[in-house]
């Protein structure tokens, strides 16, 4: 080798097996992204059948997923803190430890609240997983190129969660039983912890800061107020007056939790983070698409088995054509352009993809015909395609330019952005379609229901494909001078190993 040859040395200097453990970061930060989001979803289809087994009312049973959502978005900022302080591969193994003994407490469930418990245990786990695999994911990847496959890997696999939660929910309650639905996350989480030993170590943390103690309770009690507030409304409805409490006292808090941070020493959330142009479009973006993709999950749900008649298994597989879209989205698009171009060449195509794979659906029929091919397939490829080509740049966006403590806020508040965008979308659109199917067989009372809900799923995607066109809109200003970027945090990335052969 020359003696000005700057190119790093041969792999038996070590460099190598550095180069190659960083991929490691991927996969276990990936199983862990699946178990967060899966969870989201996999028990909806057990709570029948863990409702006869424990005894639990119709009013109560809805808690084995309220438990979950609320302590999830409710402490993911304070998760992104601990993160931060603690350092994110220590975080990160904390939560999945913690995740696969709350997992197996709720396997094991005798009663309700045990069960509920449990629930919560898990969304407290999920709260600084979630932030803590982000922030790895972000410091290891740095080079463009790599970055962009990392994170569409990453998205494809959170994004494809929800779908697989659904499959692997029926199929796991069919053949083995609704308590499998959570020792299934046991193995997963153990292994995943196994493989952090491979993962680069923490970097040290120079200033640990201390807690914002009033900024941690704002953010935990307006979080929490406010997804539980989205949640009763799909019941209540958005005039009672228990909702307009919840939302109103939500909003209030959240605005202390604002007022606060500005004038803290060491804030739960950097204002810096959220008044960043093109890290605000991005919250936007993703916020928007997951209103829109939750309700479609929802009424795809709805549709292919109240009216096509399929099995909770089929109904979930269905959406594997979804998951696969996304998959190639994430991965083949976005994953080989990101640093290559903008971050607006590919989230606003994606919005508008999504909205035309809804637009598609607003004109689906209620009789007989042959919907699956002339609307359920192009509609699931459209939103798959546009999720997968949303998520990757805008989990970049999120996280660039962050280090030490913001880094770990910053993937929080992304994490925190998808779970009220999901909660609303959910509340919100099944609440938009009940009405409209209501409306729907008020003027024409001799309709048969099918009709009428059909009515209700085309109105509520209606809207749906709406709002991500306006997702669009406002983005796009936002984040339409952002220059593809060749990095990531604000750190140094060892060059890769090159062969050792002679010259």
């Amino acid at each position: 080798m020359d003696i000005g040859d700057k190119r790093p040395q041969a792999p038996g200097d070590g460099q190598e097996e550095a180069w190659g453990r960083r991929w490691w970061t991927l996969a276990v930060v990936s199983a862990a992204q699946l178990l967060v989001v899966l969870d989201g979803t996999i028990v909806n289809i057990a709570l029948p059948s863990a409702q006869r087994a424990l005894g639990m009312s119709d009013g109560n049973r809805t808690w084995a997923i309220t438990a979950y959502a609320l302590a999830f978005g409710g402490l993911l900022l304070i998760g992104g803190r601990i993160s931060g302080a603690v350092g994110h591969r220590r975080t990160f193994l904390i939560g999945l430890t913690g995740f696969a003994a709350s997992s197996a407490l709720g396997g094991a469930a005798v009663g309700a609240p045990m069960l509920f418990g449990a629930r919560a245990l898990q969304g407290c786990f999920a709260a600084v997983l979630a932030p803590a695999g982000l922030s790895l994911l972000a410091t290891t990847f740095t080079r463009a190129r790599e970055r962009g496959r990392a994170f569409g890997v990453f998205a494809a696999v959170g994004a494809a969660g929800s779908a697989i939660g659904l499959i692997a929910g029926g199929l796991l309650t069919e053949y083995t039983g609704w308590r499998w639905c959570l020792y299934i996350n046991v193995p997963v989480a153990l292994l995943a912890a196994l493989g952090v030993t491979f993962v680069p170590a923490d970097r040290p943390i120079a200033d640990r800061g201390r807690l914002d103690v009033p900024g941690a309770l704002l953010s935990l009690a307006g979080f929490a107020a406010v997804v539980y507030g989205f949640n009763r409304a799909e019941s209540l409805g958005w005039g009672s007056a228990e909702v307009q409490a919840l939302l109103a006292g939500g909003t209030v808090l959240l605005a202390a939790f604002v007022a606060v941070e500005v004038r803290a020493v060491h804030p739960l959330l950097p204002a810096r983070i959220l008044l960043h142009r093109a890290r605000g479009g991005a919250f936007l973006a993703i916020t928007l698409m997951f209103v829109a993709m939750f309700g479609f999950y929802l009424f795809m749900s709805y549709y292919t088995q109240t009216v096509l008649g399929y099995s909770p298994v089929q109904a979930g597989l269905t959406l594997i054509i979804n998951a696969l879209a996304t998959l190639a989205g994430s991965v083949l698009i976005a994953g080989r352009l990101h640093g290559r171009v903008p971050p607006a060449v590919l989230i606003v195509p994606g919005l508008l993809a999504a909205a035309a794979g809804m637009l598609v659906l607003s004109r689906l029929p209620a009789g007989d015909t042959d919907v699956f091919a002339a609307y359920l397939l192009p509609a699931l490829v459209l939103t798959g395609l546009g999720l997968g080509c949303v998520m990757p740049p805008t989990a970049a966006l999120a996280t660039e330019g962050m280090d030490g403590h913001e880094i770990g806020a910053a993937s929080a508040a992304y994490n925190a952005a998808q779970q009220m965008g999901a909660a609303l979308g959910t509340a919100l659109l099944n609440t938009l379609a009940a009405s409209a199917a209501a409306a729907y067989l008020v003027s024409r009372p001799h309709s048969r229901p099918e009709a009428a809900a059909v009515h209700g799923y085309t109105t509520a995607l209606t809207a749906a494909s709406a709002l991500l066109l306006a997702a669009a809109c406002l983005t796009f200003p936002l984040i339409a001078t952002r220059r593809a970027r060749q990095g990531g945090p604000r750190q140094e990335e060892p060059a890769p190993p090159v062969s050792s052969s002679p010259r």
